[in-house]
C-alpha cells in the first residue's frame, strides 16, 4: 500500500513508548501490517548530572506525541484510538478527521533534512583552531565568548570553554552555534 501518510497521535505524557509497543502488538494481533508503516517516538540524548556524575539519558523529544505512518482505512483509526494511552489523532478540529503531517515535517522528524544538510553544506566545516576565541550565537549561552578546547569533526561539534559565573564550563556546541570573533 503506497497511500500511507504520517499522522500524529496524542498520548498520555510519559506513556509514548508503551503506546508504540501496544500499537505494534495490536497490529500483529489484528493482522493490519499492510495498513501501518513505521511508528516513531522521537528521542533525544540529554546529559544529566546526578551526585556530581554526568550520564547520558534518552528523553522523549515531543512528550505526549507519537508519530505513525498509516493508511487510515476501515477499522484502522478505530483500532488505534482504542489502544490504552492513546487520547486521539491530531486534527484540525476537536474530534475531526486526522490531519497528515507535511512532508517537510516528516523529513525533519526523520532526520532526513539533517542528513542532507550534512552532505551538502560543508561551509560550517570552517576550521576552528584549538585556543581560538569564538562567540556563541545560538542556544542558552547565546552572546557568551569562549575558547575552543576540542574539535569533534565526526560529530560536527566543538568543545568550547566558557566563563560562567566566574567558572570555566565546557560546552559541546554544533559548528553552526558559534562564529569566529
Amino acid at each position: 500500500m503506497s497511500d500511507k501518510k504520517w499522522y500524529v497521535i496524542k498520548t498520555v505524557a510519559g506513556q509514548e513508548l508503551k503506546v508504540k509497543d501496544y500499537i505494534e502488538r495490536e497490529i500483529q494481533y489484528q493482522n493490519l501490517n499492510d495498513y501501518i508503516g513505521q511508528i516513531v517516538v522521537p528521542m533525544e540524548k540529554v546529559i544529566q548530572t546526578r551526585n556530581g556524575k554526568k550520564y547520558q539519558k534518552e528523553k522523549v523529544h515531543f512528550p505526549g506525541y507519537v508519530m505513525i505512518e498509516a493508511a487510515l482505512q476501515g477499522e484502522v483509526p478505530h483500532v488505534i484510538k482504542n489502544i490504552s494511552g492513546v487520547i486521539s489523532f491530531l486534527s484540525a478540529t476537536k474530534g475531526g478527521d486526522p490531519v497528515p503531517m507535511r512532508q517537510s515535517e516528516v523529513n525533519r522528524m526523520l532526520g532526513i533534512a539533517d542528513e542532507l544538510a550534512v552532505n551538502v553544506d560543508n561551509s560550517y566545516m570552517t576550521q576552528y583552531v584549538i585556543g581560538e576565541t569564538v562567540k556563541v550565537i545560538d542556544g542558552p549561552f547565546n552572546g557568551f565568548n569562549g575558547t575552543v578546547e576540542k574539535n569533534i569533526e565526526d560529530k560536527r561539534k566543538l568543545e568550547v570553554m566558557v566563563l560562567i559565573f566566574g567558572r570555566k564550563t565546557p560546552l559541546e556546541l554544533n559548528f553552526n552555534q558559534v562564529e569566529k570573533v
